[in-house]
């Protein structure tokens, strides 16, 4: 059997694959690894969830998991996940739970869990609490079984939060904002921070009633917010997923604007005002050679990590820098969170342009994105095709043919039989016509 925790904790169909038991003993393992790791109190834990239907039934289970294992629980009820995050370090609270499948379709769920100060469990700890999960113990009784209560006060905590470290002082009146809530978790959150902060808010998909989240809505079906900002008229959409930790754009035309996009917005933002760290971008391999060209000439350095946002943040508290993020969408901003914030994120964006006075068409257009290709090549053995000698010869190749305008990477994939091919170029003829050349060595040698 394979590991329990993925890149971004537990997931599956609900009620099937991460059934009510299987959430409880995660919680319950959870709780008793951190009381293990400090003696010195009581454990004390803030406990999310996304409207998904189920999120219901896994919300009791976690509930029962952590005050069975000794743990106080604070509701904070449906909110983003990095909510969750936010209110595990303010409250100065031993772990964080979010249940939630994020962009998923509404079947599945998740049990994603944050540790003191906010952040993801490292590694260690989750096999550590996937070492416990079966193991009997001494159950808490009387005073000492685990109590629970609402976190009444989870709303202000948050949104106060999000307009000091995501407008400050800038007002976004005049400002025009389709919100595309995906009927997830930012359904009254991302309007009702937005319009604190002077915005004038439309929003859609902002009705769920657990089974419509994802639903053909949200961050990845832009779509829908296009439509909608040129029917509104309006300066800029914005797109969250299920749990709202990722934020995507596009402008008054209804133009996509992307993860690398926004980040380079933000990039050149923080770098005028002498917030950005060590003049660094974190971002992963994913992200268009136009990221970096564009860094390259305002002379900020990229740092490229492996896929995940677990990657980022590794690197981001490694070196100390200040802005990181995902083509996706998943932006982070350690000084003010330690996870992706969408809602955050789109504060920032519609600042800058407040601040500046530009079109997000205009601002975005500092990055000119390379025509990109790429490829899923199914073999028997992924991993020993990727470092077969003709494929890396091919890769060596196309390189050498692309040279400094064009890039190629080649990786197995995580979850399937697949080795993906990805090629930028100069131009799109150029890039397919080399990423099928190397997709088709893949192919003969699997």
């Amino acid at each position: 059997m394979g590991r329990l925790f993925g890149t971004d904790g537990v997931r599956g169909l609900a009620n099937a694959e991460l059934t009510p038991e299987l959430a409880l003993a995660v919680a319950a393992s959870a709780a008793r690894v951190l009381a293990e790791r400090d003696r010195s109190h009581r454990p004390v834990a803030v406990l999310g969830r996304d409207p998904r239907a189920s999120g219901e039934m896994l919300e009791a289970a976690v509930v029962a998991g952590l005050a069975s294992a000794g743990a106080d629980v604070l509701l904070a009820g449906v909110l983003p996940t990095p909510a969750v995050a936010y209110l595990t370090a303010n409250l100065g609270a031993d772990l964080g739970v979010m249940i939630s499948a994020s962009h998923n379709p509404m079947p599945d769920n998740g049990v994603k869990l944050f540790g003191e100060g906010g952040h993801k469990l490292p590694d260690s700890v989750e096999d550590a609490v996937e070492a416990h999960l079966h193991q009997p113990f001494d159950r808490p009784t009387g005073a000492a079984v685990g109590r629970v209560r609402e976190l009444g006060d989870a709303a202000e905590r948050y949104l106060t939060h999000l307009l000091a470290a995501g407008v400050g002082d800038t007002s976004l009146a005049g400002v025009r904002v389709v919100v595309d809530c995906a009927n997830g978790a930012a359904s009254w959150w991302a309007p009702e921070v937005y319009r604190r902060a002077g915005a004038e808010v439309i929003p859609i998909h902002d009705s769920p009633d657990g089974r419509n989240i994802n639903d053909n809505c949200g961050s990845t079906h832009l779509d829908q917010v296009a439509a909608s900002v040129r029917e509104h008229r309006a300066h800029l959409g914005i797109a969250h997923d299920g749990d709202a930790d990722r934020c995507l754009a596009v402008d008054a035309e209804g133009t996509p604007v992307d993860g690398d996009q926004i980040m380079a917005v933000l990039a050149l933002a923080m770098a005028e005002r002498g917030e950005l760290a060590h003049n660094t971008l974190v971002a992963t391999v994913m992200s268009n050679l136009g990221l970096h060209l564009a860094m390259r000439a305002a002379g900020i350095e990229v740092r490229a990590t492996s896929v995940g946002d677990r990657y980022v943040l590794e690197e981001l508290r490694a070196g100390g820098f200040a802005l990181g993020g995902e083509q996706s969408g998943h932006v982070v901003l350690p000084a003010h969170a330690t996870t992706g914030d969408g809602l955050l994120t789109a504060l920032r964006l519609m600042a800058r342009m407040a601040g500046t006075g530009e079109s997000l068409a205009s601002l975005a257009g500092v990055l000119r994105a390379l025509p990109q290709v790429l490829l899923n090549v199914p073999v028997l053995d992924k991993a020993s095709v990727a470092d077969s000698p003709g494929v890396r010869d091919a890769v060596t190749e196309a390189r050498h043919r692309l040279g400094a305008k064009g890039r190629v990477l080649l990786r197995p994939s995580g979850t399937e039989q697949l080795v993906r091919v990805m090629v930028e170029a100069s131009t799109e003829q150029m890039a397919d016509e080399v990423a099928r050349r190397i997709a088709s060595v893949v192919a003969a040698t699997g």
